[in-house]
């Protein structure tokens, strides 16, 4: 095929799916999750490793919490981001035992080729989302050419709580060649119970947007949340009402990056123009939630520069204004030489595993060592609260691990408190 018939043919599949996605219309507004009910004098904050495989890189990790309160988490696990060996991987955390199940697969690359009928040489980034018939949906990100601008999302479904899933299959979510949809942030429900899944893209220009589904998965509707300078990329959603929410994005523009806002005062139909929020988070996904009296907690890397790391921070003005209120991680002034770094990860490590620390500081040696230097990472956070008024937290720990921090409403409230007095 010679460069004109090839142009032709992609403006032809770029003018037939705006015309597809231009008929369809936004539901109305969004659907607000139910009250938590707190327990407030349980003061609770624990930490452990979620995932267990060791000698490998794990990243990208997300939860969602089951009908009988435990919670299951996914993450991508191989040899390195991008190989062909990188698996979707699972765990399900109990909270009346305090402790995670066995760590296993439940999607392949080999796998999603015999589903999909196609070739794919990658996957990453899982996410979770409930309809309203309690089927559980997992979206994953799927590349057959190129490296991460070139995906598309993938997704199987659950009658049984994760336990097992449906064959893969290929969703329809951009009329460029059907490529240049990636995922991170939380998907959600509009007030009709059809899904929303907030999507970046990354192919030649940076932005991010929102897609909405019908209850089979096939899309309807589509809003563009940045373009042009506004790089905004890994959106998340936080409807505060019906019709009102705020979406946080990671920026990618000039320096001193911050994260930027958009809002929507009626249902997602229109959106504000991006701004900065006034807090950093220079080169990697953040997470929030609203709270039940409107407030948004997020946690993020709030520093000028790299991933080792992790705030814990609250707005009460929409995103305006942010106080930090905990830090869950901070290596910024540990020295990086081979030898004190391990000295420092092993310390580390004690604090979320008893045996065979030695092992899991050997991973993440793997990981995160070149030469006689060394890094550290904590990224990706994944931020859910449940039924009960606990709040689940998984992030990537040094590339090697994915690390759980599990805290209940009375903490936040005693943080809250000690926080202002500082």
């Amino acid at each position: 095929m010679n460069r004109s018939a090839l142009a032709l043919l992609i403006l032809i599949s770029f003018v037939m799916g705006f015309l597809k996605v231009s008929e369809y219309h936004s539901a109305t507004g969004f659907q607000i999750p139910a009250k938590v009910v707190s327990n407030i004098g349980d003061v609770r904050l624990k930490a452990s490793f979620a995932s267990t495989k060791q000698h490998t890189q794990t990243h990208a990790a997300s939860e969602i919490e089951l009908k009988d309160g435990r919670i299951r988490a996914f993450w991508f696990s191989g040899s390195r981001e991008g190989a062909a060996d990188v698996e979707i991987h699972s765990a399900v955390f109990d909270p009346v035992q305090g402790a995670w199940g066995v760590e296993h697969t439940i999607a392949t690359r080999e796998g999603t080729e015999n589903s999909l009928m196609r070739y794919i040489s990658k996957l990453g980034n899982p996410v979770a989302a409930r309809s309203n018939d309690g089927k559980l949906w997992l979206y994953f990100v799927t590349v057959s050419m190129g490296g991460w601008a070139g995906s598309s999302i993938t997704t199987m479904t659950s009658e049984d709580e994760g336990e097992t899933w449906s064959p893969a299959r290929r969703l329809i979510t951009s009329p460029f060649l059907n490529i240049s949809t990636l995922i991170k942030g939380t998907p959600f429900l509009y007030s009709d119970g059809t899904v929303g899944l907030p999507v970046y893209h990354e192919f030649i220009n940076k932005f991010g947007e929102i897609l909405h589904f019908d209850k089979t998965g096939q899309l309807i509707d589509e809003q563009r949340l940045s373009a042009g300078k506004d790089h905004g990329l890994q959106p998340i959603m936080l409807p505060q009402s019906e019709n009102k929410a705020l979406v946080i994005m990671r920026h990618t523009g000039d320096e001193h990056r911050q994260l930027i806002g958009v809002t929507t005062e009626d249902g997602g139909q229109h959106w504000t123009v991006p701004v900065k929020l006034g807090v950093l988070n220079p080169d990697a996904a953040a997470s929030a939630v609203v709270l039940p009296d409107g407030r948004i907690l997020a946690v993020l890397n709030n520093m000028e520069q790299g991933r080792n790391a992790l705030s814990l921070m609250i707005s009460a003005d929409n995103g305006r204004l942010w106080t930090n209120i905990y830090q869950l991680e901070d290596q910024q002034n540990q020295l990086t030489g081979k030898p004190h770094y391990l000295k420092t990860v092993t310390e580390l490590a004690k604090e979320l595993v008893t045996p065979e620390v030695a092992e899991y500081v050997r991973s993440t040696e793997n990981s995160m060592c070149a030469n006689n230097s060394c890094s550290f990472e904590f990224s990706y956070p994944y931020l859910i609260q449940v039924e009960n008024g606990d709040f689940h937290l998984v992030y990537t720990w040094n590339r090697s691990f994915i690390k759980h921090v599990w805290f209940s409403q009375a903490w936040l409230d005693l943080r809250l408190k000690t926080s202002l007095h500082d």
